[in-house]
This record gives structure tokens, sequence and C-alpha cells, in this order.
């Protein structure tokens, strides 16, 4: 099994980590792109004024220019490690044991916008982009990485793909018809019995499956066969018909 996890905007600073290689992470294939945008950071980063205006970041928000500016050169940490957020809180990659982070860099891949997907051990330096970003002198960023993500998650031949990504990074890398896979939608139901999809508690739902997974290591290799370890666990998941699951929180 495969996960695909969105990014977070906040990010934790710093690293020790030797500096990002496009080819030396998880789909080497996307090594093009990942040095065009990565281009493309560095030389707006040249004009913070512009920059700025380009990123929509405010006057507190300024000193994460310096950040793109050094892409090249800046120190890594894992990406499971450089994102924080309310998901990446209730995944505690941190606090996993050796054997879970393994798991990690084995079964999940985090999409990013300027580096596509990576695996959640490989390094990455902080950033600043979002998926809805237009940087000068490329391509919409749908249009840059979309077809080429997913062709290169179709040559990374996963068994079953579980989605967890936000509708904005779907669209940098459908997942091929030819792959099995579920997108998972997180659902409350409430007195009324109507199923309404939640927000915040979404991305807390996504890390802490994410950490359950991780925890317990189990074989997957099928939609039905995480549906049937769901129902082992105590979650409850449920197809909807769709190519989705919706989980219950």
């Amino acid at each position: 099994m495969l996960i695909l996890l969105p990014p977070s905007e906040t990010k934790r600073p710093g690293g020790d980590g030797r500096p990002f290689d496009a080819e030396g992470v998880a789909l080497p294939a996307l090594a093009p792109q990942r040095t065009a945008v990565v281009d493309a950071l560095v030389a707006l980063s040249s004009d913070e004024d512009a920059a700025a205006r380009v990123l929509k970041l405010g006057p507190t928000q300024r000193g994460e220019i310096a950040a793109n500016a050094a892409l090249r050169a800046a120190p890594t940490m894992p990406a499971v490690d450089r994102y924080t957020g309310v998901l990446f809180d209730a995944l505690g990659a941190a606090s996993l044991s050796s054997a879970s982070r393994r798991w990690l860099g084995r079964h999940v891949l985090i999409h990013s916008a300027p580096f596509g997907p990576v695996g959640a051990l490989d390094g990455i330096p902080a950033y600043r982009l979002g998926a809805g970003t237009s940087l000068p002198d490329l391509p919409p960023l749908r249009r840059l990485w979309a077809e080429a993500v997913s062709a290169a998650l179709v040559q990374h031949e996963p068994s079953f793909v579980l989605d967890l990504r936000s509708e904005a990074y779907v669209a940098l890398g459908p997942v091929s018809d030819g792959i099995p896979n579920r997108y998972v939608r997180v659902v409350s139901e409430g007195p009324d019995g109507a199923v309404r999809a939640l927000n915040h508690f979404n991305k807390h739902a996504k890390g802490a499956l994410v950490r359950r997974l991780a925890d317990e290591r189990p074989r997957i290799s099928s939609a039905a066969g995480f549906v049937r370890w769901a129902d082992a666990a105590g979650l409850r998941v449920r197809e909807t018909g769709a190519g989705e699951l919706e989980l219950f929180a």
C-alpha cells in the first residue's frame, strides 16, 4: 500500500541533512519538474517585493522569501519532520519507533508544490509555495506537475493507493485509473443520520490514521484489505462506490 499525504503550510526551520537532491528522493523521474520549480523560486526571490506579491506574503512573512532564495544549498530534514500543523501533529512522527518510521519511509509520500511527491523520510529544505501559486516563467503548477506525477506513480507500481491529499494536491497529480486506489473523505454523522464532511478534524483524523497504520504496520494491498484492517482496529470506514472511502471521525 502507498499512502499519499498533503503537505502543510507551516514548517520547522533548519535541518542538518545534505542539500536537496532532485534525483535522490522518491520518484526520481520528477527531477526535471523539481529543478524547474526550484529555479523559478530562487529567481523570484531576488526581488523581495515581487516575491511577496506572488506568494501572497504579509509584512511578517517576508522572512520566508529567504528560505526560497536558499533552496539549492539549504540544509534538509525528513519531510515528515519538516511539516507541522494539525495533520502532522496528530501523526507525531518524532515520537514513533524506529520500525514505525521505517514503515513511513516505505509506504508514505508527501505531495509538495515545489518537489512533487517525496518519501516521508526524504530530506527537503524549508520553503514557501502553495498548490495554487502561479510562478513567473513557468506554466501553472497543475499543468507542470499533473501528467508527470501521474506517470511517475504508475512507474512506482503500488499495489494500492490510499489518497489522503486535499483536492488541490490531487489536481497536481491524479492517481491513474490503472492503479487500484481510494480517495478518503473524513466525515461525521449527526443525530439525524446525515453525513457531513469535516474541516479541521479532517486533518487530525488523517494524521491519527497514518500514525495507527505506522504503529501496527499491517500488510494491506487492496481497498478491501484496508477496510478489513480498519474494522478490526475499531475504525469506521465505508465504501461509497465512487472510488472513495468515508472515514468517520
